[in-house]
Formats: structure tokens, sequence, C-alpha cells
């Protein structure tokens, strides 16, 4: 048995759970190793029927009488059902699944420890359903000798995730195989120095307390991974990360870049034309941009700043300070509505400049395409702004010296890895790389942030512009949205315009939810028929969503009925309300990001979420953060505690990796510590040569290196 041998030789596998285990992740018993429970049973107190609480977890020592199968009128497969009796009374087991399986092993008159979840049955009395069920053996002694064998199981008991039907305790019988039998080959990856100060258990020993933990562990500081070998597995796993997203910082600042001047004179003399005084967030952030950009190693920063805190001020101010020292700069953005509403922004700032200023975008005639592309590949043009088609469709530069990509929020690791190496100039890749200044509108919290940017010097513009007006956020339920229309209705009628947001595109049968598509007939038909509803959605082709979105902007349609198609890009400031239907369906990260498409002016605004009154007080509570703050950070923190990093940043595209121990939520404090700690053994240590690291070097190059893009560990 090795630990890189499949699971598909396991005793109790096979080929049908082998691929079922597979298809969830499991393909090696080093997986299985590390496939650790998501809670846990606790097994240690044996109780009897009539001390049973309803909706009680109990062990219960009984016998099995009455056993019985039935069909399921109108269903596939049937329910088997069992009686358990003993000294103080009787309870219905009940299975709806694999009723063969319990069939064959539940024999009249046999004993049974049974544990499950209490319930009131329907036509009175106990049951349990789905219960996990261990066998005893009789002997002498009545019921006091069957309590003292039910206490020789009594334990707590791990809960594994399973794919498929595997049944819960087959699933813990394949992971303790691999514990019983591999355990003591898993290895740490932290060096001696580090476990001690951080007061880790040998791994081995971890393992095996976390797979089977001993009668008298805290079955509290289990079930919140918060024993001292759950701290152990969680501190192994983040430190290996931390020390690859360093090294590969590490490997970017070793690759050849631009030392640009900085140009502070030319940077002062921009922000005294500006109409508006610059704040003291977007002056400090200029400036760590200008010391990167005058240092010999190419700049990877990222800017994280609320909707409306001033980042493209900061990007024409490093785009001033590439072109002072003769190079180009590249503007990217993820739509053509954004891109042309960078280059609407930058074009005066530009032209004030004395600088060539073009635009480039798919929709651009082919004439007039060709003749930015020369413009730019002989130099003439200092700053051309478009989408990302300019790097991935390798425009020409004559000397790129600056990438600024905006809303790269949309990008996981690799995306953004694809970003940084098509950065390199005139195409030579063994030549200087251009900086790479990356902008986002989204508020990431902190240990999300040192996950998914670890390898990123960032910046935070945590000040919003003066005489910029909060915006008026509140719940309301349905019944209201009669009166919503009508206040609506009056601000339009004084020239301002609205959003309402959907969750869905069109009418689905499978979710009683309204749908942009027909209520936008609906209410153009009814409550907004002296006004003109416009409708955007993502199914639309890219020139029909910008052609509504262009009328909208030129305030031509009064309402837009919408999809989250619009939660990044349109600058309205005519838009003063949105409305976000089926509010609960989102998330608060995603509600802050639609709630800033208002407020882009010096006019009052507001956000009504309309959340369906059958939601529990939960939902609403949720919802009330929004009403509480405007700080996206606050908002984004919270979002992550609801929600989880996979779902709040959409899993396919969230670019954080598989964790087998860690919880970005949960464990903050631990990923912390593991970064100071990753960060001062590489000080010590930054080829990862010494003896101490061969086991720290082998985990990050078989687990971390591709998740992370490394060419090589060291």
């Amino acid at each position: 048995m090795q630990l890189e041998d499949s699971v598909q030789f396991l005793k109790g596998v096979g080929p049908r759970r082998g691929e079922m285990l597979e298809k969830a992740g499991l393909c090696t018993l080093e997986d299985l190793l590390y496939h650790l429970p998501f809670r846990y049973e606790d097994r240690r107190s044996i109780t009897t029927l009539r001390q049973a609480r309803l909706g009680g977890e109990v062990n219960i020592v009984g016998r099995v009488s009455g056993l019985r199968e039935h069909r399921r009128q109108g269903r596939r497969g049937g329910v088997l059902r069992a009686l358990l009796t003993d000294e103080s009374g009787w309870a219905e087991l009940l299975w709806f699944h694999q009723t063969g399986y319990f069939k064959e092993r539940l024999a009249e008159g046999s004993l049974w420890l049974v544990h499950g979840r209490v319930e009131a049955a329907p036509r009175g009395g106990l049951q349990i359903v789905h219960p996990e069920i261990e066998a005893l053996e009789a002997g002498e002694g009545g019921q006091a000798n069957l309590r003292a064998l039910a206490a020789g199981l009594a334990r707590i008991l791990p809960v594994y995730q399973k794919p498929g039907d595997i049944p819960v305790a087959a699933m813990r019988r394949i992971v303790g195989q691999v514990v019983d039998g591999l355990a003591t080959e898993a290895r740490s990856v932290v060096p001696e120095s580090v476990r001690s100060r951080a007061s880790l258990m040998p791994v081995a020993e971890a393992l095996r307390y976390v797979h089977g933990p001993p009668g008298d562990a805290d079955i509290a500081a289990l079930a919140e991974s918060a024993s001292r070998a759950h701290r152990t597995l969680i501190f192994e796993e983040l430190f290996a990360l931390q020390v690859g997203m360093t090294l590969r910082k590490a490997e970017r600042a070793r690759q050849p870049g631009i030392a640009m001047p900085r140009a502070d004179e030319r940077i002062r003399g921009y922000f005294a034309r500006l109409p508006f005084v610059p704040t003291l967030a977007q002056k400090r952030v200029v400036h760590e941009i200008a010391a990167d950009m005058a240092a010999g190693q190419p700049m990877n920063r990222l800017v994280h700043g609320d909707v409306g805190s001033g980042k493209t001020v900061v990007a024409f101010a490093a785009a001033l300070q590439a072109i002072a020292a003769g190079y180009q700069v590249a503007v990217m953005a993820p739509t053509e509505l954004l891109a042309e509403q960078h280059f609407a922004t930058m074009r005066p700032w530009a032209e004030a400049e004395g600088l060539d200023i073009r635009m480039l975008t798919g929709s651009l005639r082919s004439t007039a395409a060709r003749e930015v592309r020369e413009a730019v590949a002989a130099g003439h043009t200092q700053l051309v702004v478009g989408t990302h088609a300019l790097i991935q469709q390798a425009t020409g530069f004559a000397r790129l010296g600056l990438a600024i990509v905006d809303e790269q929020h949309r990008f996981g690791v690799l995306q953004r890895a694809a970003i940084h190496s098509s950065a390199a100039i005139e195409g030579d890749k063994e030549g200087p790389r251009a900086d790479t200044l990356l902008l986002s509108a989204t508020p990431i919290p902190r240990t999300l942030s040192l996950t998914l940017y670890g390898d990123l010097d960032v910046s935070f513009l945590d000040e919003l512009p003066a005489g910029r007006r909060p915006i008026t956020t509140r719940v309301i339920r349905t019944a209201a949205r009669a009166r919503l229309h009508e206040r609506m209705a009056a601000a339009m009628r004084e020239g301002r315009q609205c959003y309402i947001v959907y969750p869905l595109v069109e009418e689905s049968e499978a979710m009683d939810l309204a749908d942009a598509t027909s209520m936008a007939e609906q209410l153009q038909a009814g409550a907004f028929r002296e006004f003109r509803v416009g409708l955007v959605h993502g199914r639309m082709k890219a020139a029909e969503k910008d052609a509504v979105m262009r009328r909208f902007k030129a305030g031509d349609i009064h309402v837009l009925v919408a999809t989250t198609v619009i939660e990044v890009g349109i600058d309205v400031a005519n838009a003063t309300i949105m409305v976000v239907e089926h509010a609960e369906r989102f998330g608060l990260a995603q509600l802050h990001q639609l709630r800033g498409r208002v407020g882009r002016g010096s006019l009052d605004s507001f956000c009504c979420l309309v959340a369906d009154v059958g939601q529990s007080a939960e939902s609403f509570e949720r919802l009330r953060v929004m009403e509480r703050t405007s700080d996206g950070f606050e908002v984004a923190e919270a979002d992550l505690k609801l929600r989880g990093p996979g779902e709040y940043l959409g899993t396919r595209q969230s670019g954080v990796p598989a964790f087998r121990a860690a919880n970005l939520v949960r464990d903050g404090e631990l990923l912390t510590m593991a970064r100071k700690e990753a960060m001062a053994w590489l000080a010590q240590d930054p080829a990862l040569a010494r003896p101490e690291s061969a086991e720290l070097r082998r985990a990050i190059e078989r687990r971390w290196s591709s998740v992370l893009g490394l060419a090589e560990v060291g």
C-alpha cells in the first residue's frame, strides 16, 4: 500500500465505487488520507427510548422485530420498516434507500446498537429515519450485559462527505483502511523550528486523531476544527501554499523589468488640473505604484477600490509615469462599453498632456482598426484603450511599458498568469517585461486576498471622493412593490432614470421567480406605460446589448430592466434608483456591485432590495447588512462568512485552490500566521535547498506548482 496507489485497489471499493471516488477528486490513497471528516457523531452515551428527546441524536440498544417492506404509491423504490424495542418502549426504523441491503442484515430478534435522530412518527410514537446500526452479540446477563457490550462500541465517530450512494459506514471503513495502513507514511512539510513555534503535532499523530478521536476528545473543538490536530493539518496546508505564493512572487521579481523614473512633477500638474481634489488614499496608492515602476523588476500590483473610489485617476497617473519614461500604455477592460467609458474619461486628461490616445475594440471597422494598430506599432500612440483583445490578438507595440487591466476580479490565478505572460515587450520573451497594474471594484476580504493575490502587491483605495452622496438602501417585501413603482415613476417624471434587476432572463418552470424578459413587457404595459422600458441580459448579442446600454446612457430609456449583466460596466450619473427583485437570491457582494450602479453623481440615490415574504427571518437579516453599511469590505466579509469562498467568487472562475483541511472563512488567524512563517523561512532558505525543506519542496512541486503556475520551485 503506497500513498500514490489508486483507490480502485482498496478492499471494499471496486470499479464502480472507485469511479465515484475519482469523480469526487479522491483518486489516490493520499487523497483519502487527507479526506477529513466534515462532522463528528458523539456516540459515547447510551440512552433508552423513554429518555430520547424529539429532534435529538441518540444511541439506543434494542432488539429488531416486525420487519416489513412495502412499495410507495406513485414513487420508485420501497420503504423498509423495522420495530426496535428496548426495556422502556419502542420506535420504528425506516429506510427509503438500500432497503435490500438492510433487509438481509436485520434478522428477526437480532440485537443492535442504533444511532440516529429521533422524530415523531406521523401515526404516533417515535421513528428514526436512515439510522446507522451495529450488530451486538447476545450473551448472559440480560439488559445490563447488553449495555456493557454497547459501551465497548461507544466512541466519537467521524462522518465524511461521500460521493454517490456509498453508505456512510462504508465510507468510514474505506478511509479507515488508509489511515491504519498509511498514516505513519505522512511527512510534515513544515520545518522543525517552525513546527515548534506553531506548537504543531507530528502529522501522523494528527491524522490518526482527526480520523479516530479518542474517547476523551473535546467534541466541540472537533466540531469547529479547532483541536490541536486540526490546527496542525490546517497550518501544514496553508504554510505550503504561502511558500508557493511567495516563490511565485520571487520568480516574477527575478524577471528583467523596466526602471521608469518617477514623474512626480508631471503627476502633480495632472492632479492640479482635475476638477476635484484627489483623496489621500489615491495619493498614497499613486506613491506605491510610482515606487514599483521606478524599480528594476516588473510591477505586479493589484488596486482594490470600492465602486466610485477613483481607480481610473490612479491608473492614469501610472500611465503618465510610463509615458514620461518613453513607453506606451495599454488599458484593457472586459467589455467594449467599459472600454469606451475609460476612453471618454481619459481622453481630456491625455489631450491636456499632449498625448495621442486611441481606442481599439472588436467592433471597430477594419480600416479604422488597422490605422490604430499601425499607429501603436509605430509608437505614435502612447496610450491605447480597449478590451482584452489588445493582448490576446497580439497587437504590436513599439515599446509597451505598462498594461492596466480593469475589473480583473473576473479572472482567477491561471487566467491572470496569461495576462502577465503576454506582457513581454516587443514579443521578446527573454527581454524586459512590462509592468502590470490590476484594478478591481470587488472588495475582497483579507483571507481571500492573501490566498488569491498572495503573489501580488496589493493597494487599497479605502476612501471615497468628497461630494459623493451615500446611497440609501432599504429591504422591502413584495407587498410594498406598488408604492415602490409609484416612487420610481415620480423620480422619472423629474427626469431621473432607474434600474430593475431580476435573477432570471426568462420564465422557468423549475423556479417560481419573476424574470427580466416577461417583466419588461409587463412593466411597459402597466406601471411604466408612460415611460420607455429597455431590456438587457447576457443572452443578447454583444451589439444588441451595447445598443440598449447606449440608449439608456443617452437618456432615451427611462427604466432599464436587466439581469446582473449590468453589475460591472455602465456609468450613468442620471440613474438614481436601483431595484433588485428576489434580492434573497443574490450574494451580498453582488448586491453591493449592483448598488454601485447608482449614486454616480451628486443626486440623492436609492437602492431597494425586494425580498420574498416567504423567506426566513435569517434571509431578511442577511439582506439588512446592506442597510447597515455601504463599506464594500464590510459587505464582502459578511458575504464570505455566509457563503464561503467558492460561491462568493463563483466556483469555476474563483481561482481559489481546493483545500483539504483549511477553510478561508474560519482560519484567517492561521493563514496570517502561516504567511508570516513562510516568508521568514524563505528569507533563510530562498531556494528550499536545505534538508529541512525537502518535504516542503516536494509537496509544492506535487500539489501547488500547477495551481500557482510555477515554472520551478526554488
